[in-house]
């Protein structure tokens, strides 16, 4: 992709991330193109939103491989390759601190890819218990992120 333009492929690429991902509403502007997607209600689908990002613990406990979390905990998956930032900027506070309570709608961390920047949000309500990757670092498509413990849960 030209810094100063997008391709037909560029802009295929880009839909084929936003419908890949979990965020609502996306923009991008490039030169004289501006791309404007928005899912239906104004949020990402709750079954792709269920399958993308949060999984109960005691599923991902037979994965191998897989952090350590409270029983019965969820965990926030990263729907995406891609670079994980706790705040939405170098000098922001974090999005969330392990024991904050969330909503579904809270976003909890950005991914960037090829300079997207794509908002995460929790998935459940509840209060975070870990928070599995450092600020900066590369995470892969499925890789835990983040354990809630769900409201009402011991």
């Amino acid at each position: 992709m030209r810094k100063d333009r997008l391709s037909y492929d560029d802009v295929l690429r880009i839909v084929e991330l936003v419908k890949s991902s979990r965020f609502s509403e996306f923009r991008l502007k490039v030169g004289e193109i501006e791309v404007h997607l928005r899912r239906a209600n104004g949020a990402a689908p709750p079954a792709a939103a269920a399958e993308a990002g949060a999984a109960p613990a005691a599923e991902g406990a037979a994965r191998r491989g897989e952090p350590a979390a409270a029983p019965g905990a969820t965990f926030i998956r990263s729907p995406m390759v891609g670079t994980f930032y706790r705040a939405p900027a170098p000098d922001a506070p974090p999005f969330v601190e392990i024991g904050q309570r969330v909503e579904p709608d809270s976003t909890v961390c950005i991914i960037e890819v090829m300079k997207l920047m794509n908002s995460i949000a929790a998935g459940t309500r509840g209060v975070v218990t870990d928070i599995f990757v450092a600020n900066g670092e590369a995470v892969e498509f499925d890789q835990v992120i983040i354990a809630i413990r769900p409201e009402g849960a011991a």
